[in-house]
């Protein structure tokens, strides 16, 4: 009895933490919170439609002035490329160069739209239709096109943009459990890439043949997935090859806070506030997105820019991870310790 009391009297003895300490936790939380609360609510609440680049075909004085009248509807909201005919419209939507067009030259007027590359950017055309018929003042209809439609399975697109969560998120899983549980760096990246193959290929069966959310090649819509897997989480295992648990955090809140509240997925990079729509594409969050609409929707149109930016992120975390690597393997030299030297 006397052993057990006192093996249970240290326990007994820990003094409560000071009311300061307590203080600061609080204040530790309450920053946080509001963070969390600033990088997913500001992005959205501040959302416009501001610089959305749209193609109009027609005569150059009937272009000059259906501008003007876009410029009274929605001052600053669009970036208006003239082109020469509706066929040459079309083909910028279908190449993903700009979201719709107006067609002024085939007698009725159309609004194209490409609802697969935003039903936000969709939406606010179509409704522009509608103040064009009584801008116009002339009795004609003005006609609305969907050439790249969303799947009939899911024509709001929320399970593309509900996706964008659960991938970074995956990634932020992968980084944290073979970091944990994997000694290695290249047993890490090798871990990182094959969860990358599974979890592409299982993600994508999910929203293409259970929610009929994507189109397109199931395989390239899984490469597309699986290269966004690959770049958040081997980036982050780079950091923490390199920092340690901080680089997590870094890492962490780079995709989490900054990545996916930026990345546009839901409506697009161009209604987000001032440059943080270019900048939420510069990260894995928003490439990935933007490359998952271009497998699934456009035959892979408007793909390259994204594959570089993931790339690049896949590329530097493989760099950080060989860094960590040699420097540990130094570390365990220094020391005489061999078993250390393998595992490094």
């Amino acid at each position: 009895m006397r052993v057990a009391s006192a093996q249970a009297a240290p326990a007994a003895d820990v003094s409560p933490s000071s009311w300061p300490a307590a203080a600061r936790a609080v204040a530790l939380l309450t920053v946080a919170v509001s963070l969390l609360l600033t990088a997913f609510a500001w992005p959205s609440v501040r959302s416009s439609v501001h610089d959305v680049p749209i193609a109009v075909a027609g005569p150059a004085p009937a272009v000059e002035e259906l501008t003007a009248v876009l410029d009274r509807l929605l001052p600053g909201g669009f970036e208006v490329t003239e082109v020469a005919d509706g066929a040459a419209a079309e083909r910028l939507v279908r190449d993903r160069e700009v979201y719709g067009a107006i067609d002024l030259g085939s007698g009725t007027p159309q609004v194209l739209t490409a609802s697969a590359a935003s039903t936000a950017v969709a939406q606010t055309l179509n409704s522009i239709a509608a103040g064009l018929d009584r801008a116009r003042g002339t009795g004609t209809a003005v006609v609305a096109r969907d050439l790249v439609p969303l799947p009939a399975g899911d024509p709001r697109g929320a399970g593309l943009a509900a996706g964008a969560l659960p991938l970074v998120m995956g990634g932020l899983l992968a980084a944290l459990v073979l970091t944990r549980l994997v000694r290695g760096s290249t047993r890490r990246v090798t871990g990182a890439c094959a969860f990358a193959v599974t979890g592409g290929l299982s993600v994508t069966a999910i929203l293409q043949f259970w929610l009929g959310a994507l189109g397109g090649s199931y395989w390239a819509d899984s490469g597309a997935v699986a290269l966004t897997i690959a770049a958040t989480s081997l980036s982050i295992i780079g950091l923490v090859s390199v920092l340690g648990y901080v680089g997590f955090g870094i890492g962490a809140a780079t995709m989490m806070l900054i990545g996916n509240p930026l990345s546009g997925t839901a409506t697009a990079p161009e209604m987000l506030p001032g440059l943080s729509g270019a900048l939420g594409q510069l990260l894995p969050p928003g490439a990935g997105g933007q490359l998952l609409r271009s497998t699934a929707f456009f035959d892979g149109q408007g793909a390259a820019r994204p594959v570089v930016v993931l790339a690049a992120w896949l590329t530097l975390g493989m760099v950080l991870c060989l860094a960590g690597g040699l420097r540990a393997r130094r570390a365990a030299a220094a020391v005489g310790d061999p078993a250390a030297r393998a595992t490094a």
